[in-house]
């Protein structure tokens, strides 16, 4: 369990299918897509939180919040 942003495991939005880690119970996830003019290329800046577009074309993010539970999903920024 944990407290801090971006912990471990990082489930990455991209990859093949049937690959990679499955969602188990109690996990959190942040669903962050970035949505580019440019290139799919990020750069992180020297605060620790922003990114920014390594060509500086514009670009748009969102998040949602899921609870993976013994239920199901759960969408906790409805």
């Amino acid at each position: 369990m944990g407290f801090a942003v971006h912990e471990y495991p990082n489930v990455p939005h991209y990859g093949r299918r049937n690959t990679g880690r499955f969602l188990e119970a109690g996990m959190v996830l942040a669903i962050e897509p970035m949505i580019n003019q440019g290139t799919h290329e990020v750069v992180s800046c020297d605060d620790g939180w922003t990114v920014v577009t390594w060509d500086g074309m514009l670009s748009a993010q969102f998040e949602h919040t899921i609870a993976i539970t013994e239920h199901g999903p759960e969408i906790l920024t409805l």
